[in-house]
């Protein structure tokens, strides 16, 4: 699944795309590659140096930070943005749970596509915002 084509078409079904038009699609495969992680393969290491965005096509991954699971992450979920928007250490090693299918954006070519895609950065900044108001909100029990 390498063409072009193929590419446009998994962006196409990932929530965060989803409002997208054909020609933002068709910019956005430009910049993607899709990569294939087995079960047990290691997207991201907690503390080390980031470059690059995923976004979850197919599989499942877990999240931990200092030995502790804090998520599971199934399709249409994304990883690492934090690292691009602020190239600290990455906060949490992500490990596939099972075989997963992403998108691979690197540093240069995300910001390539934030430029390309007028939508891309709102939507972005509204996910981290989600995200770090869940994280910031004591759990119901």
């Amino acid at each position: 699944m390498s063409g072009k084509h193929d590419r446009q078409q998994l962006l196409s079904q990932v929530q965060l795309f989803s409002a997208c038009t054909a020609k933002e699609l068709d910019r956005l495969a430009r910049h993607a590659e899709i990569v294939d992680f087995p079960a047990g393969g290691v997207l991201m290491h907690e503390g080390e140096a980031g470059h690059e965005f995923y976004v979850i096509i197919d599989g499942e991954v877990g999240v931990t930070a200092g030995g502790d699971t804090l998520t599971k992450l199934g399709p249409g979920s994304y990883v690492g943005e934090q690292a691009l928007l602020d190239p600290g250490p990455r906060t949490a090693t992500v490990t596939a749970l099972r075989d997963v299918q992403a998108v691979l954006l690197s540093s240069r070519e995300f910001y390539a596509a934030v430029d390309d895609v007028p939508g891309l950065s709102r939507k972005l900044l509204t996910g981290m915002a989600r995200r770090l108001r869940e994280a910031a909100s004591p759990p119901v029990t």
